[in-house]
């Protein structure tokens, strides 16, 4: 049985509560049974379910939001030291957990599978949630994006199994401790907070040094920054599972065959071979399917048993999501930001699809694009044509001379073919001039991109 609630989290108040991490830790608490409060900076359908669930939440941030009966105020590395909220917590002296705190309560007790790496987590962790939902094992989930429903980014199950998707960007993946860790790619990222790959690769060893006694690290055999990390750990306390198409992966990928928006995935595996299908497309999804695999089995899942439950994944809202189709065109969602997953996605519709293929992307955060701006544009190489918005900032403040004409010049000089839109209302029409039947539009981006996709298809259609 799934243990109950802690104590100092009967009453908590989320600042941000509509955020992906910080709102599949209310639903959690909220399932629990706990008094759940919250603001967040405007309405939406996560908000709803939220209230649904019986949760108060406000619209916009003040000091009279907080009710001075809370037991703990949650809040994200992304909420600011001067939020009202924050210094009203603070005269009433109620105390202030973090995200990832707050996370790792609800883990205690239980039997957790942290994935953590650069690029995959959310699919990664969706994955093992579907699949071991369908198999009868009741998980608890925390994940970093709705599976096909506001607010199913997170459920508390009565199973023993805890999955959480596991974030280095802020270094809170120290507060885990796993049983199984995952750890899919380490690349740099997140500019604001690591300044080389030699921090990158002392934050993942630390992550690594938290999982419990007896447990199992599995991680690609492919990626280099992944098989760096392994010779560092190799002879810590933990097991080391490795997959990949290596040949000395421990897991192998024999191969990845497209059908479609899906593949049909074959691994050895204690030198027997498995085939299984795998409900979205690309190689890039199918190693984090196999990754899921390796994990579930070192927490002695059989399997043949795991292999074909991972078929009951379709997918998650902004990984390669299809948002419909007008006037012969295909409207699909990526949340791809990063060049890796930008080159990962476009490679995986290219194989599913015979049309062209257009981009609209968005960068997300100045930092992001002052360090990989060149990257970005050369990812972008591999549509037939893009469209380019400014960049979305998010919690950043703008960089004197970082603008979304780094990527735009990367791109050209890459051969590429590229218009860049200053106005995002602007863009429904832009995509509607320049498509045909049979081509496919990705909206990509860690932004409001996403919100284009709908009005695309409005166009379309017209």
């Amino acid at each position: 049985m799934a243990p109950g609630l802690p104590t100092a989290m009967d009453r908590p108040h989320f600042i941000g509560i509509g955020g992906a991490g910080m709102s599949g830790i209310a639903k959690i608490l909220a399932q629990r049974g706990a008094v759940v409060a919250g603001s967040d900076s405007k309405e939406s359908a996560t908000a709803e379910a939220l209230r649904a669930l019986g949760a108060t939440v406000h619209i916009g941030h003040a000091a009279g939001h907080l009710d001075p009966e809370a037991t703990c105020v949650v809040v994200s590395s992304a909420i600011r030291a001067d939020n009202p909220e924050l210094a009203r917590a603070a005269e009433l002296g109620i105390p202030v957990v973090h995200r990832s705190d707050a996370l790792a309560r609800l883990m205690d007790g239980l039997r957790p599978i942290a994935v953590a790496g650069t690029h995959g987590k959310t699919t990664t962790t969706s994955m093992l949630a579907v699949s071991l939902s369908s198999l009868g094992l009741a998980p608890s989930y925390a994940i970093g994006g709705d599976l096909d429903a506001p607010g199913s980014n997170a459920v508390h199950g009565e199973g023993e199994i805890f999955v959480a998707e596991a974030d280095e960007s802020d270094r809170s993946f120290h507060k885990y401790a796993p049983e199984v860790a995952i750890i899919l790619n380490v690349e740099l990222d997140h500019h604001a907070n690591y300044a080389s790959m030699e921090e990158i690769y002392e934050s993942f060893e630390t992550f690594v040094d938290r999982v419990t006694e007896g447990g199992t690290l599995v991680i690609s055999a492919d990626h280099e920054g992944a098989r760096e990390l392994t010779r560092r750990v190799t002879g810590r306390d933990v097991r080391v599972v490795t997959y990949g198409d290596a040949a000395d992966a421990d897991v192998r990928v024999l191969s990845v065959v497209p059908h479609g928006l899906k593949s049909e995935v074959t691994v050895l595996l204690d030198g027997a071979e498995l085939t299984f299908t795998v409900s979205v497309p690309g190689r890039h999804y199918a190693h984090n399917a196999v990754a899921a695999l390796a994990a579930g089995v070192a927490l002695g899942i059989p399997a043949a048993e795991l292999a074909p439950a991972l078929a009951s994944y379709t997918g998650v809202k902004r990984r390669l999501q299809l948002k419909g189709e007008a006037a012969g065109v295909q409207v699909v969602d990526s949340y791809a930001h990063h060049p890796t997953e930008m080159t990962a996605d476009l490679e995986a519709m290219r194989a599913g699809t015979s049309g062209r293929i257009l981009v609209v992307f968005q960068p997300h955060l100045f930092s992001r694009t002052q360090e990989l701006g060149e990257e970005m544009g050369e990812a972008l190489s591999l549509a037939d044509s893009s469209v380019v918005l400014d960049i979305y900032p998010a919690r950043e403040d703008p960089i004197p001379g970082v603008t979304s004409e780094l990527i735009i010049q990367a791109a050209r000089t890459a051969g590429a073919e590229v218009t860049p839109v200053h106005d995002k209302a602007e863009v429904p029409s832009v995509v509607a001039g320049m498509t045909k039947p049979g081509d496919l539009v990705l909206t990509m981006g860690a932004g409001d991109v996403t919100d284009l996709g709908p009005e695309i298809l409005a166009r379309l259609a017209e």
